[in-house]
């Protein structure tokens, strides 16, 4: 009777044990998913500074230390002022999953106002849990010198139109095309646009004119016209003005006594332009003379006139009548 009452007893033993195993395994278990991270180090550079922005360079470099986990990460970039505290932008980037032991450097940009100072903070992410964060300070952004050579405007094409033909010279119509590449309105620059004829390097005219301001992501056209001597090859320069300085170049060509090879491809010939063939003039639709005479009367003066004229004739009649 003793050993049967026993036995419930070690099924109770043996199930605590069970138990207890189970739930130190889960223990372990959920310990071992745990990921750690650490933001080591951050680097910041200034890629391109104008005269009221800066483009900053932000590297945060990553390590994932301790957990066997493959959730994914990502990292937040948020940059406050310094003076205000306001969070002026943010980016966010991801970076999939860490393996343990691995340290990643992930690069990111920003652009901000040439103004005083930043306070700029990494913050790490698994999921939806924050697991780090790291920050640097940048001051003084507006003593940074601006790169007067980077004015966001690119000289993308010219197209040229003959628009007279007369005395051996040739009037052309060149139109540029200006494209504002960067991230604010450009300036209204100074531009110079020369013709130069290519075997001598003799100037055959020179323009100035103004680009405009243009803005971002927007490209205009830009007229100017050029006179030179029929029959020869040229090149139309183009060179934008920052002050003193000469700031952006482009350059295209006109051959109007064009040189080609021959069919055994061992000399050359030139080919006959006929220029005036290409020549475009703009018919503008002509108001004749008595139409403007028309236009240019005074309203009502003609009722008038006749108003007087017949009045004058029955004041004539009763005085000859």
């Amino acid at each position: 009777m003793g050993k049967q009452r026993i036995k419930p007893i070690r099924i109770l033993f043996l199930m605590s044990i069970i138990f207890i195993f189970a739930s130190g395994s889960g223990c372990v278990r959920s310990f071992e998913e745990e990921s750690n991270y650490n933001i080591k180090d951050m680097d910041i550079s200034a890629d391109r500074a104008g005269t009221s922005f800066v483009d900053l360079n932000v590297t945060t470099y990553v390590e994932k230390y301790q957990g066997d986990t493959e959730k994914n990460s990502s990292l937040l970039l948020k940059v406050y002022s310094r003076e205000s505290g306001l969070l002026e932008t943010q980016e966010r980037i991801e970076l999939g999953a860490l393996e343990k032991g691995e340290t990643k450097a992930v690069s990111q940009s920003l652009s901000l106002p040439k103004t005083g100072g930043y306070n700029i903070r990494s913050v790490l992410f698994e999921g939806d849990t924050q697991k780090g964060i790291g920050e640097i300070d940048v001051y003084n952004l507006d003593f940074l010198p601006a790169d007067v050579q980077d004015i966001g405007l690119e000289i993308s094409e010219m197209d040229f139109r003959v628009r007279k033909v007369e005395d051996r010279k040739v009037l052309i119509e060149s139109d540029i095309y200006l494209t504002n590449e960067g991230k604010k309105t450009s300036q209204d620059l100074r531009m110079l646009v020369k013709v130069r004829e290519l075997d001598a390097g003799l100037l055959a005219d020179k323009v100035w004119t103004l680009t405009g301001e243009i803005k971002p992501e927007t490209t205009v056209i830009r007229s100017v016209n050029l006179t030179m001597p029929d029959q020869y090859n040229y090149a139309v320069e183009v060179l934008i003005w920052n002050n003193d300085t000469i700031v952006r170049r482009g350059e295209d060509y006109i051959q109007l006594n064009p040189k080609v090879e021959v069919k055994d491809k061992t000399s050359t010939e030139t080919k006959k332009i006929q220029t005036s063939e290409f020549e475009n003039v703009d018919d503008y639709e002509m108001i004749p003379e008595e139409k403007y005479a028309e236009e240019g009367a005074t309203p009502g003066f003609s009722l008038f006139l006749a108003a007087v004229l017949l009045c004058s004739a029955a004041v004539l009649r009763r005085r000859f009548g």
